[in-house]
């Protein structure tokens, strides 16, 4: 068995046990709790997007100063493209980002995959708190975008909500002869999204399936040693992100902290991952097919 493999059966009998275990958790209130799951996204979620180092240098061919400081220069031109939208236009910004971030989770099912599966997977983590966790989720997107915003967002998540369960359960009941592997993550996603606290339930998605998975695949791509290559491509992009963090902290420190808290985690996954999808669709649309190398030692 694949270590993709093992990896996804390891997320599903965490995820599973999460929400068994949902009716004995409350929904997080307190600062202590907030900051925690903001530290587990930051440190086990985050890196996977930090490798996007290794695609610039394999897809493109990056090297030299002069290259590094362009692609550093556009990286960042379009994540503050999106911080400029969230303080301009929540509700604009909220809407992408939920949009984004459905199509974005929808690569993480192995290849052969059919779309529409995929397509209710990506979805199930942002759609699916909708159903049994409205208010929840309704606070969440208050605090990161405006009560306006989850005005017009949480109406039309709520209508998807049961329509988009039954939907993915049917997707993992028709993948259940051919890989019931992936057809367990469909059902586990599921459940997991539908029954255990929003936040809960998204850190746990984010780090153990979705960013889990992205760097196992990173290091089959890049073929190169995932003890000092992997390491030493995340580590510059990382110091860089916690360096940001709390700048961003200290200018948002008249927000209340919960709201503090929210945004900066989620506006700075959203900045994040629209440069980071820019390079990395390009390689999961190709069935993640290492390219010849180009010499990164």
């Amino acid at each position: 068995m694949s270590i993709l493999r093992v990896q996804g059966l390891v997320f599903c009998g965490a995820a599973i046990l999460l929400a068994a275990m949902s009716a004995t958790l409350g929904q997080l209130g307190s600062h202590i709790e907030l900051l925690v799951i903001a530290s587990l996204i930051l440190v086990l979620g985050v890196p996977h997007g930090a490798l996007d180092t290794i695609f610039a240098r394999q897809i493109y061919g990056i090297t030299g100063l002069r290259g590094w400081i362009c692609f550093g220069s556009i990286y960042l031109f379009l994540s503050a493209l999106v911080v400029g939208i969230w303080l301009i236009q929540p509700a604009i910004f909220l809407v992408a980002f939920l949009f984004i971030s459905a199509l974005h989770f929808s690569g993480d099912p192995a290849q052969g995959t059919p779309w529409p599966a995929r397509a209710f997977y990506g979805g199930a983590v942002v759609i699916l708190p909708a159903a049994l966790h409205a208010a929840e989720t309704t606070r969440l997107f208050s605090l990161l975008a405006g009560e306006n915003a989850a005005g017009f967002v949480m109406p039309w998540l709520g209508l998807l909500s049961w329509p988009w369960f039954v939907g993915l359960i049917l997707a993992a009941i028709q993948r259940v002869r051919s890989d019931w592997v992936t057809a367990m993550e469909l059902f586990s996603v599921g459940i997991l999204s539908l029954v255990a606290p929003p936040l809960l339930s998204f850190t746990l998605f984010f780090c153990a399936m979705h960013s889990a998975r992205h760097i196992l695949r990173t290091i089959d791509y890049s073929a190169q040693s995932p003890r000092f290559f992997v390491l030493g491509a995340a580590l510059l992009p990382m110091v860089g992100v916690l360096a940001v963090s709390f700048t961003a902290w200290y200018f948002l420190r008249t927000t209340p902290i919960d709201a503090r808290i929210i945004q900066i985690v989620f506006v700075g996954l959203a900045a994040l991952t629209v440069p980071h999808m820019a390079l990395v669709e390009r390689v999961r649309l190709s069935g993640w097919i290492t390219p010849k190398k180009i010499g990164l030692s």
